[in-house]
């Protein structure tokens, strides 16, 4: 058997395997004239012998080379003589690299799907080929392995991926599986390693287009190209082989993890209407991005520590519009709720919030137009221990309000209190119970200088009432609480229990940030 033949009748059999091309399919190739792109342009042609495909070609010209406009040529004219609908699509990469302020190897993959994705869509929902091979599958491993990332990123290229719409987080396809309707892009030739791809062109007379840009040390992964591959082939011959290998292991691994993960929130999410899995039917929250997942904690910390991390992740990104900009740091802080201390809250990237009630930790959304937390305090939020908050401030945002900041140290002699609105200072060990911010309740009271000069306790509802603020308005100001007793009504009056005085060690300070404010 000859090298094509053992070439062709490995791409068919992988194509076969994971359901790339049903007869009849659409597909669009992407083909930029390199070794790759040409090499499945004639893979797919062959195929077509086989089984009927109806086929288009998509270039791209970036715009950062000279010779970019005779790669164009080159593409048109292998498309002109075989009879094949050719798009061509000129941008200008380095522009919107600093229009979108991302690199130009991004700017530029965002540039080729668009125009692949627009081209499909002309042909009535045609499959996308793109033309990675084994080397990118192990370079893509390794350069995610380096920059830090999970199992599903140790897994590589997917060769069969669905895409609801451009920029949506992907859905790999295993292998055996037959895809849903949709747009899927498809990858033939990721079982092939490059030698292979450049013997089959040479043995049948085939030419190609040389980006002179991929032999250049600036991008990451052509270092990794051009250095760690070959020096991996070096110690273990047939390394890249063996790296696609695992990352079809791997790949096992993660979709039984997968299906562990969704059993595992099955049980963990609560029964209120919005607490819905991702990409179940949930709270309308923009674009349906659910709004709210509410986790009972009991049995959240009955589940092996992978799978709740697992659990997180998903819901995290799930409350997002993309998915991104979600890390395991963001992981881990929501995973401190889960540990023993009482109500705890953190703000999180895209307005997302995570709070602890009792035996629930709620992850929530805040409003699509403006990104804010609620400002509804009904379940009071407990500040972390004098410990804890002596180590590193705590900041609690409140929506319009803007956001509390308590910070705690110790002062060695009396110092000028500040006598601002939005500061208040309190000592911190003439606090015998937790300190909470929280709405009003009945049985609430402030202690203040009468007349006299003598300290006595006034009922909060009495306080409001002589202050002339609105009923309407009396549950919306946050509170800062230790039980009934009431340290601050932010923006307003500080209690005299915890004034700050010669005998005074320990200092709480609570500072309003970009708040209302209020009269004295």
């Amino acid at each position: 058997m000859s090298l094509r033949e053992m070439v062709e009748k490995k791409v068919f059999s992988y194509m076969e395997e994971y359901h790339m091309a049903a007869p009849g399919e659409r597909i669009v190739a992407g083909v930029s004239g390199g070794a790759d792109s040409v090499c499945l342009f004639f893979l797919l042609l062959e195929y077509a012998g086989k089984v009927p495909l109806d086929m288009a070609v998509v270039h791209v010209n970036h715009g950062l080379r000279r010779e970019a406009g005779e790669d164009a040529g080159f593409v048109e004219e292998l498309c002109r003589e075989r009879g094949i609908p050719f798009y061509l699509t000129e941008a200008d990469v380095e522009k919107a690299a600093r229009e979108e302020k991302c690199s130009q190897e991004d700017a530029g993959r965002r540039i080729r799907y668009r125009a692949f994705w627009q081209a499909a869509r002309r042909m009535g929902g045609a499959r996308i080929a793109v033309a990675h091979n084994a080397g990118d599958n192990a370079e893509t491993m390794l350069f995610r392995l380096f920059r830090g990332t999970g199992l599903k990123g140790l897994c590589g290229i997917a060769p069969v991926r669905q895409e609801k719409s451009l920029g949506d987080a992907p859905g790999d396809l295993k292998a055996g599986e037959m895809p849903a309707e949709g747009l899927w892009v498809i990858r033939p030739i990721l079982c092939l390693e490059r030698w292979e791809v450049e013997a089959y062109l040479l043995e049948r007379g085939i030419s190609w287009r040389t980006d002179a840009t991929n032999s250049l040390d600036c991008y990451s992964r052509n270092r990794i190209r051009h250095h760690i591959l070959p020096a991996a082939e070096q110690v273990v011959r047939g390394a890249v082989g063996h790296m696609c290998r695992t990352g079809l292991l791997l790949q096992e691994t993660e979709d039984f993890l997968e299906i562990q993960t969704r059993e595992a929130l099955d049980r963990c999410l609560g029964a209120e209407p919005d607490s819905q899995l991702p990409g179940q039917e949930a709270v309308p929250m923009g674009e349906g991005v659910p709004s709210r997942f509410c986790l009972s904690v009991e049995a959240f910390n009955s589940c092996h520590g992978a799978l709740q991390k697992r659990m997180l992740l998903d819901l995290l990104k799930g409350l997002t519009p993309t998915g991104k900009d979600i890390a395991q740091v963001h992981v881990g802080d929501v995973l401190a709720l889960f540990g023993p201390g009482g109500t705890r809250s953190l703000s999180l990237p895209f307005g997302i919030r995570a709070r602890r009630q009792y035996q629930t930790v709620i992850l929530e959304r805040g409003r699509v137009s403006d990104m804010e937390p609620q400002t509804s305090l009904d379940i009071p939020i407990e500040l972390p221990s004098r410990e804890e908050i002596l180590a590193a401030p705590f900041v609690y945002p409140l929506g319009n309000w803007g956001k509390l900041e308590f910070t705690a140290f110790f002062i060695k002699k009396h110092r000028e209190v500040p006598k601002n609105r939005c500061t208040k200072w309190f000592d911190y060990d003439k606090i015998e119970k937790s300190v909470v911010i929280r709405s009003r309740r009945q049985g609430d009271f402030l202690t203040i200088l009468d007349g006299a000069g003598k300290v006595r306790h006034k009922s909060l509802k009495e306080y409001m009432i002589g202050e002339k603020i609105p009923r309407q308005q009396r549950d919306q100001i946050p509170l800062v609480a230790a039980g009934e007793h009431i340290l601050w009504v932010v923006g307003r009056r500080a209690s005299e229990a915890y004034r700050v005085d010669g005998e005074t060690e320990c200092v709480l300070q609570v500072k309003l940030e970009n708040g209302p404010g209020g009269a004295e």
